[in-house]
């Protein structure tokens, strides 16, 4: 099934608000419903083949700072579109790690493999004199490595967006969860990085405009503030405020975890958690917690879990599902070396 969604300028805003690409055979019904004068303009548009596409990326991210600065989180796929990529993460520097949402992977006509951001990746560390002096203030340097890092990669592929594009302004195309440990042992952080466009019309003869993406914007969504109660946070793409969070049915003592109460070191956990003192729940329980707790919330979705620890790094709790794609011997972009932040199956 192809989509058209980015080339053409076609189709329609979802629930959330974001623009849907339309399969061809639904495109073309729109057009005919439109009339002459828009599937004129949809053949014009056509002959543009070095253009791009990409579909959106969307989900939610729970993330739970447990005793000793021990952080898990996982990562559940609620697909913005049929047949977009689901959540990806990268390793950024060794201390974060980043989930990738929204346009996280674009494709070229030309080109049948996709281009994905969570590739060719090197690990972003210390001060990079490339950066220097571009700094806005957002966040820290190292964090603004990471955020330049990765606008250096969407500019090219944005610029290849030549049509205008029915794409909220105050919504981000691409979006960074980053999870991981501050310097100076500043601790456990996390933070959004939002990246959002402009179009610029440059010629109506043609219809041509210039896409840009803006220098991303910084939220940091981890530590609260002095004082604030230390409770699980959860973010979603795109923002969704009408599904209840996890911590939100853990205060509200929802019925569903009341078999996880019959155990008392899980009814320990879950009261501290319920009370703003997640940072005081036992690493153990709150994994074996967020293991059956996704599930059960999220039945028929994929997800992945993951763990950090300020002396151990990155761990899987539960790894992808999505298959591993087969290193390319030819390809001089991936070193040999390179690691997997997938852990090897287990032989049957």
């Amino acid at each position: 099934m192809c989509y058209c969604g980015f080339i053409v300028g076609y189709g329609h805003l979802n629930r959330f608000g974001f623009w849907h690409q339309l399969p061809c055979a639904s495109l073309f019904a729109l057009l005919f419903f439109l009339g002459p004068a828009a599937i004129t303009t949809f053949a014009q548009n056509q002959q543009h083949d070095d253009e791009i596409v990409t579909s959106l990326t969307g989900g939610r991210v729970i993330l739970h700072v447990a005793k000793d600065g021990v952080i898990l989180f996982a990562a559940i796929d609620q697909p913005v579109e049929q047949g977009a990529p689901p959540p990806r993460l990268v390793d950024l520097d060794g201390q974060h790690v980043a989930i990738l949402f929204g346009a996280s992977e674009w494709r070229s006509p030309a080109d049948p493999k996709p281009i994905r951001l969570d590739r060719n990746m090197q690990r972003i560390g210390g001060r990079d004199s490339r950066y220097e002096g571009s700094y806005n203030g957002d966040a820290d340097p190292d964090l603004e490595i990471m955020g330049t890092a990765f606008l250096e990669k969407l500019q090219p592929l944005a610029a290849q967006l030549r049509r205008k594009i029915d794409f909220p302004a105050d919504q981000p195309i691409f979006e960074m969860v980053v999870i991981g440990y501050g310097p100076q042992n500043y601790g456990p952080e996390a933070w959004t990085v939002e990246y959002r466009i402009t179009q610029e019309l440059l010629t109506t003869r043609d219809n041509y405009w210039q896409t840009r993406v803006l220098r991303p914007r910084f939220t940091q969504i981890y530590p609260p503030e002095k004082k604030s109660p230390k409770v699980i946070v959860e973010i979603a793409y795109p923002a969704d405020e009408k599904t209840p969070t996890l911590q939100t049915l853990l205060e509200g003592n929802d019925p569903r975890f009341a078999a996880f109460r019959s155990d008392q070191k899980m009814a320990k956990e879950l009261d501290l958690i319920a009370k703003g003192q997640a940072q005081k729940a036992e690493p153990a329980e709150a994994e074996q917690f967020l293991r059956a707790a996704v599930p059960l919330l999220y039945p028929k979705q994929d997800f992945f879990i993951g763990k950090m620890d300020g002396q151990r790094g990155f761990d899987w709790i539960v790894a992808p599902e999505e298959p591993i794609e087969k290193v390319d011997k030819n390809d001089k972009n991936q070193p040999p070396e390179a690691p997997s932040l997938r852990k090897r199956p287990t032989p049957q």
